[in-house]
């Protein structure tokens, strides 16, 4: 969602009381310094300047920042049970064979014991078999580079869950 006037879910977002705001962008984002610098930062004018913002946060984390956020995500193919975020952004794991169940859980856990976290993707739209092939093209990857390309990929993260939350008819 991009709009160049303050929407209706925008509004009641900028609204908030702090508590309730920190609360609805932490469940976004589970680094408390994305969600502080966003919260401080508000009234939003526009969908466009939260989601500037959250990219700014997102580039500014630190190894810490970025860890935090990391570990408020679990592995693809394992929702977190009655989380309907994270059931419906890996979707796409859904309806995969067993046996790309089984082969998603070792690639999950050979990534984590290399990287030291999570296999970290926007899952949002992808099919189980297309998450596989990142997972195997982004293992050989050094852990600077994947660092950054998790950044990248919690950017896109953060800005879906923004989107859904200023939705007009979200509740907050």
């Amino acid at each position: 969602m991009t709009s160049s006037t303050t929407s209706g879910g925008l509004a009641r977002f900028n609204a908030l009381e702090e508590h309730a705001a920190y609360a609805a962008l932490h469940e976004a984002c589970a680094s408390a310094a994305w969600a502080h610098r966003l919260l401080t930062r508000r009234p939003y004018a526009t969908t466009d300047d939260l989601f500037a913002e959250s990219d700014v946060a997102t580039a500014g984390l630190t190894d810490t920042d970025l860890d935090e956020a990391m570990a408020g995500h679990p592995p693809i193919g394992r929702p977190k049970p009655g989380d309907p975020t994270s059931s419906r952004e890996q979707r796409g794991m859904a309806g995969a064979s067993e046996e790309l169940k089984a082969e998603m859980l070792e690639l999950n856990l050979a990534y984590q014991e290399k990287f030291g976290h999570v296999f970290l993707i926007c899952a949002t739209g992808r099919t189980g078999e297309q998450m596989r092939d990142a997972v195997r093209e982004r293992i050989g990857n050094a852990p600077g580079q994947e660092r950054e390309i998790v950044r990248t990929e919690l950017g896109k993260i953060n800005r879906i869950r923004l989107a859904r939350l200023v939705e007009e008819d979200a509740p907050v």
